[in-house]
């Protein structure tokens, strides 16, 4: 039965090296690109000519843009909404990504945590400084409320910024660990549907056929879903660094 972790494997495309350092173009790098000009090909084609009755690309385009700007309304008020490009923009890059895995011979980046930590670590980092910006100093009071005790302070304040930091951990995990687990059990079902096709289980083989058709239904679910969770929690973190709640 073929290895049903074996689709996870990165595969060099184009081999290269700068000064001993592997930065070969690989078929993650190779659906990062996709993904990405799937996104910029699907508005520009959605928007371009604008017409008095939208069609069902621009009606798509118009609902993803207002179903993102409210989300950051909801979560964060105005004050989050000169930020609405960067949440936008991930979240597609994640929708867009999870949904080209999920096609034959598609490969899924946000199966690897490298990527899903990358992607988590920059929303951290780009709030903290959001945080400092927008407050100052006055920005580490989100690790010790006013009014605290003092003599819980010094127990409380770790724990605010272990909490902080295992954010970008939490995160990456949640995204990484759904899709790679979904898949796996696709390839797991499709591997016995094969194996036991040609032999008496014919009928176990229908079975894990119809359990592949139902997976794969709510594959497509569950990559909208971590998109949708993934954005609205860097709404969340967003609506605490600016407001410092």
């Amino acid at each position: 039965m073929v290895d049903p972790l074996l689709q996870f494997k990165i595969r060099p495309l184009i081999p290269l090296e700068l000064a001993g350092w592997d930065i070969s173009f690989t078929n993650s790098s190779l659906f990062m690109v996709l993904t990405t000009l799937v996104i910029i090909a699907f508005f520009y084609f959605s928007v371009n000519p604008r017409t008095l009755v939208p069609n069902r690309f621009q009606v798509i385009a118009e609902f993803s843009y207002g179903f993102i700007s409210d989300m950051i309304r909801e979560n964060t008020g105005k004050a989050g909404l000169p930020y609405f490009p960067y949440i936008f923009s991930l979240f597609l890059f994640i929708l867009m990504g999870n949904i080209l895995g999920m096609l034959p011979y598609g490969f899924t980046f946000t199966s690897h945590i490298i990527v899903t930590f990358t992607l988590a670590a920059l929303v951290v980092s780009t709030v903290t400084v959001l945080g400092f910006a927008s407050h100052g100093l006055h920005f580490l009071r989100l690790f010790c409320p006013p009014g605290t005790p003092i003599f819980i302070a010094p127990l409380l304040v770790p724990i605010e910024i272990i909490s902080y930091l295992t954010r970008a951990v939490s995160l990456s995990i949640r995204l990484f660990a759904n899709m790679i687990a979904g898949h796996a059990m696709l390839k797991l079902f499709a591997g016995f549907a094969i194996a036991l096709a040609g032999t008496v289980f014919f009928p176990v083989a229908l079975a894990s056929v119809a359990i592949n058709i139902a997976i794969t239904g709510f594959e497509f679910l569950i990559a909208l879903l971590q998109a949708y969770i993934f954005t609205i929690l860097t709404c969340i973190y967003l609506h605490d660094a600016l407001s410092l709640h």
